[in-house]
């Protein structure tokens, strides 16, 4: 089996990003692990039954990549959460403080609303349609 495992996510700061990702999105701390130089190996992960992506936390390490933190696809959804329960994660999102830029819409494909991470990363909160 091959799957995508992880996606290098460019943060400020390790210890924000984990309380955005795991008190605001609901995410699970996978790994927080302290590297010889200084740096962190920090995965957190939606959770879920099956295999999933994890997110690696990456604190950015110069100014070029300070400058990439929440605008890593240019301003694209560059990331899509999948839920079975939009209504009820969309309300414990909006609760905890995340910013939707869209109100829900039902489309063909399912349940969708678009909001951004803290540092602005635009995501997509998709329950999809049963098929």
């Amino acid at each position: 089996m091959r799957r995508v495992a992880l996606v290098t996510l460019v943060v400020h700061d390790y210890d924000e990003a984990i309380r955005f990702y795991t008190e605001a999105l609901g995410f699970r701390l996978a790994e927080d692990t302290p590297r010889p130089d200084g740096s962190r190996w920090v995965v957190v992960e939606p959770g879920g039954e099956g295999p999933g992506t994890g997110l690696l936390l990456a604190r950015a390490k110069d100014a070029a990549q300070s400058a990439r933190a929440g605008d890593q696809t240019g301003g694209r959804v560059g990331f899509f959460l999948h839920t079975d329960d939009f209504a009820r994660d969309h309300a414990r999102m909006t609760a905890a403080g995340v910013t939707f830029l869209e109100q829900p819409r039902h489309e063909p494909y399912g349940t969708v609303a678009v909001f951004q991470d803290l540092y602005g990363n635009r995501w997509d909160l998709l329950q999809p349609a049963a098929h």
